[in-house]
């Protein structure tokens, strides 16, 4: 993806590494993911016989996902957001999805100022207001 960016003269983002050798010129910064602390905790609750099948999400505050290598010229005042929204993250000070959020039909699916729950995350299935398309094996 940041080598075909790099290509076009456009910009990207990497994935699940620091992918700035790729593209260099067409990299803004990667979102990497560090399971190492998921596994650590799992594996010990299974030796110690308390690990139980549930559902995890790991993040930001966990420290599973992060954003690294931010570009050169991304100008400092973005840099410091992401800085002060990645600290939200960590101490739940901020919510990714909150309210209000509208279905492409400006249905409300979540109400202005509610977070989401679990269970709105995992019915994730639309596309929101100003969206065009149809979700690739929606109705």
């Amino acid at each position: 993806m940041l080598k075909t960016a790099e290509e076009k003269g456009k910009r990207a983002f990497g994935w699940d590494s620091d992918m700035t050798a790729y593209g260099p010129k067409a990299h803004l910064g990667s979102a990497i993911f560090n399971p190492a602390g998921y596994y650590i905790k799992t594996t010990k609750e299974a030796l110690d016989g308390k690990w139980a099948t549930k559902q995890s999400w790991w993040g930001v505050k966990e420290g599973a996902i992060d954003i690294v290598s931010l570009a050169a010229d991304v100008p400092p005042e973005v840099k410091a957001k992401v800085e002060e929204v990645k600290k939200g993250l960590a101490d739940g000070s901020f919510s990714i999805w909150k309210g209000p959020i509208a279905a492409q039909d400006g249905k409300e699916l979540l109400a202005a100022g509610a977070v989401a729950d679990d269970t709105f995350l995992k019915g994730v299935n639309f596309y929101v207001k100003g969206v065009e398309g149809k979700v690739p094996g929606g109705k």
